[in-house]
């Protein structure tokens, strides 16, 4: 792709990109407001985990977030600047020295804790 595509490909982009987001890191406990449909209605449901993975990409960015469900790991992949995401809170923030955190899937219990970061 030439940089004259690639130019108003930016600026068509630029358009729908999320202007009120956190500084989201690897490594911290995110609360997803994520809308749910179901037949007629639409509601916001909460989904909270550790921040394993990030992808930065512009509009394409996102995140994997992991929870541990009645002792299975669930593991979801959310684009951050996506419609179906209406709030981003940070519960948490921890103090990690690798930018992928997949390790913690073979880990279980108190062995997943996180060191906490203070601001």
């Amino acid at each position: 792709m030439n940089k004259g595509n690639q130019k108003i490909l930016d600026t068509v982009e630029k358009t729908y990109l999320k202007t009120d987001l956190p500084n989201i890191r690897v490594g911290d406990t995110v609360r997803l407001g994520v809308e749910i449909r179901e037949g007629e209605k639409t509601r916001v449901q909460a989904y909270e985990g550790v921040v394993i993975s990030q992808k930065n990409s512009g509009l394409s960015q996102t995140i994997t977030v992991r929870r541990v469900m009645q002792g299975i790991g669930i593991e979801r992949c959310f684009p951050i600047h996506s419609t179906k995401i209406k709030n981003i809170e940070i519960k948490r923030s921890s103090k990690v020295r690798r930018s992928k955190l997949y390790y913690l899937r073979g880990l279980s219990g108190k062995a997943t804790r996180l060191k906490q970061r203070f601001t």
